[in-house]
């Protein structure tokens, strides 16, 4: 399942020893609605090891601003309340489950 991020519920999300995936979308990028279901398969494949969240950046302008989203679908990785990792663009599954795969 991927949950839904924003600005009250960010700080209880990412304060865990799991991996946690951000999509930074908005519901008109054309990419980012690509983006969507293989972020869904994504959690269902990693679901004991990764939280794989979305923000809205057109509902969330702070997080969008914290984390220097100029561009979407931009993928966060964090683990350990550190950002591990970045990726910003459309990529197939295999390439982000070889990403994941590499952060755990």
């Amino acid at each position: 399942m991927v949950v839904e991020i924003n600005e009250s519920n960010f700080e209880s999300v990412v304060n865990t020893d799991k991996l946690v995936v951000i999509d930074f979308w908005a519901p008109w990028c054309g990419p980012c609605r690509v983006l969507g279901p293989i972020m869904e398969e994504l959690a269902k494949d990693f679901k004991d090891q990764v939280i794989v969240s979305k923000c809205n950046t057109d509902e969330n302008n702070e997080l969008a601003i914290k984390f220097q989203v100029m561009s979407i679908p931009k993928l966060v990785f964090i683990k350990n309340r550190e950002i591990v990792d970045i990726h910003v663009g459309l990529a197939p599954k295999n390439i982000l489950a070889q990403k994941v795969k590499s952060l755990l």
